[in-house]
C-alpha cells in the first residue's frame, strides 16, 4: 500500500518578507559593493590620498543609495501602474467581448496542455465568472498575478539599505589602514562580500551555490580592475 508523505516532508516554497525583496537585496549589496569598490580603488590609484578616498566613497554610497532607491520606487510603481492598465483593458474585453474571451481562453488551455473537452468546460465555468474570467485571462494571457502585491515603499527601504551595506565593505579599510595594504584589503574584503552573497542567494534561488558566487566574484573582480585602470590612466594624463 503507497504511503502518503507526512506534510513536513513535503517542499515548501519560501514566502517570506526576505524573498519578496530577493531582487532588492541582492541587486543592493553587489552592486554597492562593487561600485563603491571600483571607485575607491580607482581614485586611490589616482590619488594616493585616503582621505580623498574615503570621502568619495562615501559621497558615492549616499547619493547612490539614495538613487538606487528612488529608481527601485518609480520602476516598481511604474510595473504596478501598466499591470492595472492591462488589467482594465482586460476586464473591459470579458465584460463587451465575453464568447471572444471564452475561445481565446479555450485555446490557450488547450495550448498549455489540458485536453479539449476539459479545456472548453473549463473556459465555460470561468467565463460565468467575471473575475474568475479576469484573473484567468490575467495568468494565461497577460502573466499578471492579480493577487501580487506591490510594496513599493519596502522594496526601496531594502534597496537604500542594501546598498549601504555594501558599499561599507570596501570603504571600511581605508580608516584603518594605508592606502596600499588597504587597497588590497579592500578588493579581498569585498569579494569575499561578493562569495558570500552569491552563495547566500541560493538559499532563494536554489541553483548551483558554488556557481552564484564565482559569478558574483568574476564581476566584482572586472569592475575593480577597470577602475583601477582608470584611475592609474587618469594620474599619468593628469
Amino acid at each position: 500500500m503507497e504511503t502518503i508523505p507526512h506534510r513536513k516532508d513535503f517542499i515548501h516554497h519560501q514566502n517570506s518578507k526576505l524573498s519578496d525583496n530577493i531582487r532588492e537585496l541582492v541587486f543592493g549589496m553587489e552592486d554597492g559593493m562593487v561600485s563603491t569598490l571600483g571607485a575607491v580603488t580607482g581614485i586611490a590609484a589616482g590619488t594616493g590620498d585616503a582621505k580623498i578616498v574615503i570621502l568619495s566613497g562615501l559621497v558615492v554610497v549616499t547619493v547612490e543609495s539614495i538613487s538606487m532607491a528612488i529608481g527601485s520606487y518609480i520602476s516598481n510603481q511604474s510595473v504596478k501602474q501598466v499591470e492595472a492598465r492591462k488589467l482594465y483593458e482586460e476586464g473591459t474585453e470579458v465584460k463587451d467581448y465575453p464568447e471572444a474571451e471564452k475561445e481565446e481562453l479555450i485555446e490557450m488551455y488547450i495550448e498549455d496542455g489540458w485536453p479539449k473537452n476539459l479545456a472548453q468546460k473549463m473556459a465555460e465555468v470561468a467565463s460565468k465568472n467575471h473575475d474568475l474570467m479576469l484573473k484567468e485571462m490575467a495568468y494565461r494571457e497577460l502573466n499578471i498575478d492579480p493577487a501580487k502585491e506591490h510594496r513599493l515603499g519596502q522594496g526601496a527601504i531594502v534597496m537604500f539599505f542594501s546598498y549601504i551595506i555594501g558599499g561599507a565593505f570596501p570603504i571600511s579599510m581605508y580608516l584603518f589602514l594605508e592606502i596600499p595594504q588597504a587597497t588590497y584589503a579592500a578588493i579581498i574584503l569585498t569579494l569575499i562580500g561578493l562569495f558570500l552573497l552569491g552563495a547566500f542567494a541560493t538559499k532563494f534561488t536554489k541553483i548551483n551555490w558554488l556557481k552564484s558566487s564565482l559569478q558574483m566574484v568574476a564581476l566584482g573582480g572586472l569592475a575593480t580592475l577597470i577602475g583601477y585602470l582608470v584611475g592609474r590612466v587618469a594620474d599619468l594624463l593628469f
